[in-house]
């Protein structure tokens, strides 16, 4: 059993700014869309476009930051993100006690918080390997991951109960507030973080010079470089995009076409997601006992079979429970897998390279759940979300094959300093 203590004060730290964010965004879960509908009386067109547009674009911002976060101080990266964000989701309350908050506002918001996330996850990643042991890195992320699915369960049912209390901006002031903390959070390791280095070992000074151009694509060619990499990347695309595309077909057929009232269809969702806290507290003990190779064959299997259950939901209690027994089972085996996948990524990349792999895997995710959200969106308008839901089940069916048959062996780097106290 590992105790917390184990990976020192500075993890603490960083593990306290990502919490914190965490369960400010769970609380903010969806209100940009809410926003739009109530405040901008916005259509359905454009709150699509707020939830596929706006990332989309933040995806595109986020290319050419990624050689820049990798040869700067990762922990200065991360606190300018937070206050980014903070700066961004602070426009809208301000917008909207002026009664100026408009339609273009929110896509603009939506598309500087996503580049900023990415960027943010991949200055963490980075930190992260050089903050912890390489032995404590799959702890320290079922730890990230633990977290991420209680503030999935907690924070909309909250966020929601207090929009309903005190209007529709509340939830955003939250999640602003969330980011000013997690900056405070990251000042408060202390330590001064070395100098990043190139590809030569050269120091590169926080200012830095023009970044060559290869340098945008540098992530894209090791994950694709690398067999195991390029494997779990295929399949993450997929997996993720699908079910991602299958949220806003469910909640068609929840809400409009069965009938569920919105408390049934909220509760779907937030119960399931304790679910990750059994599978991120598992996965240090199953990788331990059957290795690295079979989970990624097994769980990354199981995590695509329960899918195409979906498409079988029917009205009253048995639907509800169809639907909660499939996204528990999704979620359980998500929340085992992820943290051994952060893990796997981050020991078959050089500290060089961490920053832009992160950023081009952040990037092609978001771009697949935008891109498959979008077809299934309109194969769902020519035939139903249920048809469309059941083409979902039956094509992740095949993404098991795009796993690797044998995971390589790691190369050790040189031990750095990892800020133990």
């Amino acid at each position: 059993m590992v105790g917390r203590s184990r990976l020192g004060r500075p993890f603490g730290w960083l593990w306290a700014s990502y919490a914190v964010s965490a369960y400010g965004s769970g609380l903010g879960f969806g209100a940009l869309p809410l926003i739009a509908v109530l405040v901008v009386h916005a259509g359905p067109a454009q709150v699509s476009a707020l939830s596929a547009v706006g990332p989309a674009m933040g995806a595109l911002i986020a290319v050419p930051l990624a050689p820049w976060v990798e040869f700067r101080r990762k922990r200065q990266v991360m606190i300018m993100m937070d206050l980014a964000r903070f700066a961004a989701m602070a426009t809208i309350p301000v917008a909207y006690a002026l009664g100026r908050l408009g339609f273009v506002q929110l896509l603009v918001i939506s598309a500087v918080v996503a580049a900023a996330k990415i960027a943010f996850n991949a200055a963490g990643g980075a930190h992260l390997k050089a903050l912890v042991r390489p032995d404590d890195l799959l702890v320290a992320n079922a730890r990230f991951e633990s977290t991420n699915w209680s503030s999935i369960a907690v924070g909309p049912p909250l966020g929601g109960a207090a929009i309903g209390l005190f209007g529709p901006v509340t939830t955003v002031v939250a999640d602003a507030l969330s980011y000013l903390l997690s900056a405070l959070c990251l000042t408060a390791i202390r330590g001064r973080e070395p100098a990043p280095r190139g590809p030569r070992e050269a120091p590169l000074t926080a200012g830095g010079g023009p970044v060559r151009a290869g340098a945008l694509l540098d992530g894209w060619r090791h994950i694709m470089g690398h067999p195991g990499l390029r494997s779990l990347y295929l399949n993450q695309l997929l997996v993720a995009g699908l079910i991602m595309a299958t949220e806003p077909l469910l909640a068609v057929l929840l809400l409009r076409r069965l009938g569920f009232p919105p408390w049934q269809y909220g509760l779907a969702f937030a119960v399931p997601c304790l679910g990750g806290l059994i599978g991120s507290r598992l996965a240090r003990r199953v990788v331990a006992r059957f290795g690295q190779d079979r989970v990624f064959r097994t769980v990354g299997t199981l995590r695509a079979v329960w899918l195409i259950g979906l498409a079988f939901v029917r009205p009253g209690v048995v639907g509800l429970v169809t639907v909660m027994a499939v996204e528990l089972a999704i979620i359980i085996n998500m929340s085992l897998y992820s943290p051994v996948l952060a893990t796997y990524r981050l020991e078959h990349t050089p500290a060089q390279l961490v920053a832009r792999t992160l950023s081009a895997w952040s990037i092609g995710q978001q771009a697949s759940v935008a891109v498959l959200t979008a077809l299934t969106g309109v194969l769902a308008d020519a035939t139903g979300p249920r048809t469309a839901l059941t083409v979902a089940g039956l094509l992740i069916l095949a993404t098991p094959l795009l796993l690797p048959r044998r995971a390589r062996t790691a190369p050790r780097e040189p031990e750095a300093s990892h800020g133990r106290s």
